[in-house]
């Protein structure tokens, strides 16, 4: 038994794991790892150094040359790729477009879960993704599964995305690349996405973030230190 808490928090993409796990890890005082930006930082590094996909050497010698950090402003996550902040970068589509094959392939994942369970071995945290109550912490004491319906996940992410400044974007291009994720996502071999048997389902396609907030701490209380 983890003497350490650990709230893990899984679901589609574009579901808002990450603003539940932020407010969360505000709330509770807990450090919020984004392990999504952990993979589309390798998705980016891949992508600049032009990393064969089909090349398993490629692969395993690329992971070696990466190392990625975490750093907390104001509750935010921000993540470094080799010493660089690349937090904005690995939001625009470029990335978005290539993350879930990055994703799926075995060392890489492989190679982020043993970076993530350091991170849980000793902090309190929230950590958002994929496969984290399922492949990363099977053992965590508070699972998350999110879902949301598809069209209101993709006007969030189209917003979000015009909001940075992306104006070549088209809401129907961001649902088709959605849809892509969550197949890629569900259907790949190595941790796909699926909920945790012990997983609590949080379905906010009609609340607002305070009412998920609301509803996450009232799962997680009885599992707080006293």
């Amino acid at each position: 038994m983890r003497k350490n808490m650990v709230i893990a928090i899984d679901g589609y993409s574009s579901c808002g794991k990450s603003t539940l796990a932020k407010a969360l890890a505000k709330k509770l005082g807990f450090i919020y790892i984004d392990s999504g930006a952990m993979y589309r930082a390798i998705t980016l590094y891949f992508l600049r150094n032009h990393v064969d996909l089909g090349n398993h050497d490629a692969i395993v010698d690329a992971l070696q040359h990466i190392e990625l950090n975490f750093h907390s402003k104001d509750y935010e996550s921000h993540i470094t790729l080799n010493g660089e902040e690349v937090s904005e970068e690995i939001r625009l589509m470029p990335v978005s477009e290539a993350v879930s094959p990055v994703s799926a392939i075995k060392e890489v994942r492989q190679e982020m879960v043993k970076q993530q369970q350091r991170m849980g071995k000793s902090k309190n945290i929230v950590m958002d993704g994929r496969d984290i109550g399922t492949a990363v912490f099977p053992d965590a004491q508070v699972k998350f599964f999110m879902t949301a319906d598809p069209k209101i996940r993709a006007e969030r992410r189209y917003k979000e995305m015009v909001a940075k400044g992306d104006q070549t974007i088209t809401l129907e291009e961001v649902f088709e690349n959605l849809a892509h994720r969550d197949y890629a996502d569900t259907t790949r071999e190595e941790s796909p996405l699926t909920r945790a048997e012990d997983a609590i389902i949080l379905d906010n396609t009609d609340i607002t973030e305070e009412e998920q907030l609301h509803f996450a701490l009232e799962k997680v209380s009885p599992f707080l230190p006293h």
